[in-house]
């Protein structure tokens, strides 16, 4: 009698076993509408033969990471408007904003992770539906919060595809160099123009692709992550920042906080840079009228001009910019907007030239900023 408990028990066992499993690899999509307009929010300068940079600031959510084919239409059609009002040609350098790839992560999972109204659920539906992958990738966690660190590690080869089909055919799509934002990936490197992950520490990493959709150069790693991601993130500063050729002149890229530091535009400048791409993120809805948080977590905060409340954050990215940035540079700064759970996307992006910001106006919904060279 005691066997056939233990039998029927293991029968239940195993039959739970294989329904959870077959129910970690179900992935419906549901419907989804997307807002698809965009407006130009700001466009300085005259068009001339020496190309323009336009920067993208889409609105995201949750639903658009589904599947790569939504996020392609959404990015497309901001494109292709931007296209049929004469801002797009060979010599355009397309920014996105900070973190458009990192929320990659979300790709490819059950409906019900982009139906919960806060991150944590999310996460919570990330782990139960991939057990095996989730278990690994927290064996080999770094830093601080090594949950974080674990759900971004679990997806990273998939990210790191993902990343390059989207913003590489982009690219190719419209025959244009685009710095894609960026996207926090461990120990990425390219090869033969392919993006890879690798092993070890998590970066965010700003990746520039060219015209033919294949990499230019290596990622560019951000140097001093901000307060709110250091504690998964690692400093990028033992990698040299570096220029690339493009044909709209030379360029370089500063990842968010990174456009603070004066002496990351005397390691740019000592490069001949011409053209400076900014991709930034700030949480925090309404926090782009608040008082600068500063970056209290990272060393080579006291270096800055400025302290922690004494101007708004609009205020400090500007000022910092210009305190920083060297002459006959052009500087384009994007941020992400939406809504991501309860993490919402803040900031106005603007345009740094000859000691002068201006910035776009503050529209709802997607924007364009534009600044011929």
């Amino acid at each position: 009698m005691q066997r056939l408990l233990f039998g029927a028990l293991a029968l239940v066992v195993i039959a739970i076993l294989c329904g959870y499993g077959l129910w970690t690899e179900q992935r419906p999509a549901g419907h989804y509408l997307s807002d698809l307009r965009v407006e130009l929010a700001l466009s300085e300068g005259v068009p001339a033969d020496k190309g323009n940079l336009l920067g993208i600031e889409p609105l995201l959510y949750p639903g658009d990471y589904q599947d790569l084919t939504r996020l392609h239409r959404k990015l497309a059609a901001y494109l292709e408007q931007a296209r049929s009002q004469g801002l797009v040609g060979p010599r355009t350098i397309v920014v996105l904003p900070e973190h458009i790839g990192t929320w990659l992560w979300a790709r490819g999972e059950k409906k019900e992770l982009y139906q919960v109204t806060r991150l944590q659920e999310a996460w919570q539906w990330l782990e139960l539906s991939n057990p095996l992958r989730y278990g690994l990738a927290l064996l080999n966690a770094e830093g601080d919060d090594r949950r974080a660190d674990a759900h971004l590690r679990m997806k990273a080869t998939q990210m790191a595809a993902d990343y390059q089909q989207l913003f590489g055919g982009l690219a190719k799509e419209f025959g244009v160099t685009l710095v894609a934002g960026s996207i926090v990936l461990p120990e990425p490197y390219v090869e033969q123009g392919v993006l890879h992950s690798g092993h070890g520490a998590l970066y965010n990493n700003s990746v520039v692709f060219a015209s033919n959709g294949k990499v230019l150069g290596q990622p560019q790693r951000q140097q001093y992550p901000d307060s709110e991601v250091r504690r998964f993130i690692r400093s990028g500063d033992a990698y040299p920042l570096h220029v690339l050729e493009t044909p709209a002149g030379r360029l370089g890229v500063l990842v968010g906080s990174d456009s603070w530091y004066p002496a990351n535009y005397q390691r740019l400048a000592a490069q001949a840079v011409q053209v400076i791409a900014v991709p930034a993120f700030v949480s925090g809805k309404g926090s782009w009228a608040a008082p600068w948080r500063g970056n209290r977590h990272q060393p080579m905060a006291v270096s800055l001009p400025l302290k922690a409340g004494e101007v708004d954050e609009g205020q400090a990215w500007q000022q910092l910019v210009r305190h920083g940035q060297t002459a006959d540079t052009t500087l384009l700064s994007v941020f992400l907007r939406g809504q991501f759970w309860e993490v919402a996307g803040d900031g106005l992006g603007f345009v740094s030239r000859d000691g002068q910001a201006f910035s776009a106006s503050a529209q709802p919904g997607a924007r364009l900023l534009n600044q011929w060279l």
